[in-house]
């Protein structure tokens, strides 16, 4: 059950306070990762792929996920990305609010499908997950690094 108060909302523009807050909840995510830059947060709330989902309580910014949709020959398809709370309230429902809404939006554009990865070693998360329908998927996942720099870290 989500804290009493809990707001989750779009990021339609990326002020300030957002990008504050993507920076300071960023390094709760991946310790790897470099810190997005205002404009890579601005980038972020105006692509028409994503949408930059935030969850406030108290006043203040406490979580984030990022979905993504796009179209593919087979239907429109949709990953949750990027999903991260304060430590301090983790496991008090915030990670699942952000989650329904997201499966929401995403069920509203049509998405035949939504993804995530995790890591088995998060396993509040890979519950969070599993409650909320997610099935583990027998498959690879690839990835290609652009090691030389061209690329944006992402």
């Amino acid at each position: 059950m989500a804290p009493r108060g809990l707001q989750i909302y779009e990021a339609a523009e990326c002020d300030g306070e957002t990008v504050a807050a993507v920076q300071r909840l960023v390094p709760q995510l991946s310790t790897s990762a470099a810190l997005p830059s205002p404009e890579q947060v601005g980038e972020l709330c105006d692509a028409e792929a994503t949408v930059l989902l935030l969850a406030r309580l108290d006043g203040a910014v406490v979580g984030m996920l990022v979905l993504v949709l796009f179209r593919l020959p087979t239907g429109m398809r949709a990953w949750l990305e990027d999903v991260v709370v304060e430590e301090p309230v983790r496991g008090r429902g915030v990670g699942e609010a952000l989650a329904r809404e997201a499966l929401r939006l995403a069920a509203k554009a049509g998405a035949r499908s939504v993804d995530l990865t995790s890591r088995p070693s998060r396993v509040d998360a890979v519950r969070l997950y599993e409650r909320l329908g997610f099935e583990r998927r027998e498959t690879g996942v690839y990835r290609w690094r652009d090691d030389d720099g061209g690329g944006d870290g992402g």
